[in-house]
């Protein structure tokens, strides 16, 4: 009989702007943006107090604004992210020598057979709540199941500051209500075609079969079907090489006009300098990809012996590769912008002088499948 492992999923508290209320105490209890100073600027992280006006990461910051005006824009500061970073992860590495860092502020750990000799991943989980408290004064939730998936969805579960376990016996229970787009691989665009046929939440998917799903989804169907089943077999890998980090945008109403391009762009670009800087990654290959509205798909890439960072330095590659298509004489329904080739991790990677900071980005993880 093959033995349950036991994954812990890490997830900081709006790590970003609890750092800001940390340092800052007269921010404490107050709604706290980071990121988006800028009139086409991103968010970055927000804290709870923002969050009740439904501010959210990604969220271009004129939305935000006009959200909650009386909330406090603060520009990131990566460096001292990137310190406090690392002491949550030397924390969580004293527990297992399996830990997989997803960014600067979450990661799994196998506890299945941890370095302490606690029977329990429960325990384990508390254990490294309470040190990163006490080392950091942050808080942090956590999920415990019995793999990647349903380890992400405890943690979200409880938030902030909690602690949530999903057992076997558990699972279908748990999974029944749910959202799909909780589900890894399903966005915004996958939401809509399934709510289309009346699927919104986990319970409606496990009503497709897998050949449902695969004829409608090719091989990301065999992942919902899996997946709607609580099974996740995926293993907690530490140093996980990354090879490329994007993100990317399908509009509901297609692109022509020019400057609603580069308006799109610049949000874009400011996104993947984010996204680049919360994981220290720098790369010399920048990449444009674009799909016209009849699914044509076109990509340009430009390769420098520098490396190529920063959302200005983003903004005048993709207006060059963008020259080199047939943008602004063909409707766009999908932009994106990548970054490959990556320079060492620990490079330092701070956000470019506030006045020169642009908007937006396409990271693979986030990628839809093709309709």
């Amino acid at each position: 009989m093959e033995s349950v492992r036991k994954i812990i999923h890490i997830d900081m508290d709006a790590f970003y702007a609890a750092i800001e209320q940390r340092d800052k105490p007269e921010l404490r209890g107050r709604p706290v943006v980071v990121g988006g100073t800028s009139k086409r600027g991103v968010v970055a992280t927000a804290s709870y107090e923002a969050r009740v006006f439904g501010i959210h990461s990604a969220m271009p910051s004129s939305q935000a604004y006009r959200l909650c005006p009386h909330a406090i824009f603060l520009p990131p500061r990566f460096a001292i992210y990137r310190s406090v970073s690392q002491q949550i992860m030397s924390v969580i590495k004293e527990y297992s020598e399996l830990v997989e860092p997803l960014s600067l502020d979450e990661a799994y750990v196998d506890a299945s057979e941890n370095l302490k000799g606690i029977r329990y991943a429960t325990r384990v989980a508390q254990d490294i709540r309470r040190r990163i408290q006490e080392e950091t004064g942050l808080t942090a939730s956590a999920g415990v199941a019995p793999n990647k998936f349903l380890a992400k969805v405890a943690s979200d579960m409880n938030k902030p500051d909690g602690l949530s376990v999903i057992i076997p016996e558990m699972v279908d229970t748990v999974l029944h209500h749910l959202p799909i787009r909780k589900i890894p691989g399903i966005g915004a665009v996958t939401e809509k075609r399934l709510h289309k046929l009346g699927i919104r939440t986990v319970g409606d998917l496990r009503a497709l079969s897998e050949r449902q799903l695969t004829g409608t989804f090719g091989k990301m169907g065999f992942w919902f079907y899996r997946i709607a089943r609580g099974e996740d077999k995926r293993a907690v890998v530490p140093q996980r090489a990354r090879k490329s980090m994007s993100v990317e945008r399908t509009f509901h109403d297609d692109l022509i006009n020019r400057e609603e391009l580069n308006a799109k762009l610049s949000l874009l670009a400011e996104e993947l300098d984010i996204r680049l800087c919360k994981r220290s990654l720098r790369g010399k290959t920048f990449t444009l990809k674009i799909t016209y509205n009849n699914f044509e798909k076109v990509t340009r890439s430009v390769t420098s012996i520098e490396v190529i960072e920063g959302a200005p330095v983003f903004i005048e590659k993709a207006l060059g590769l963008l020259a080199k298509t047939e943008a602004g004489t063909r409707p766009i329904r999908l932009l994106g912008l990548g970054i490959s080739s990556f320079a060492g991790e620990e490079e330092d990677c701070s956000p470019p002088p506030l006045e020169t900071q642009l908007p937006l980005t396409w990271e693979s993880q986030q990628l839809e499948p093709a309709p």
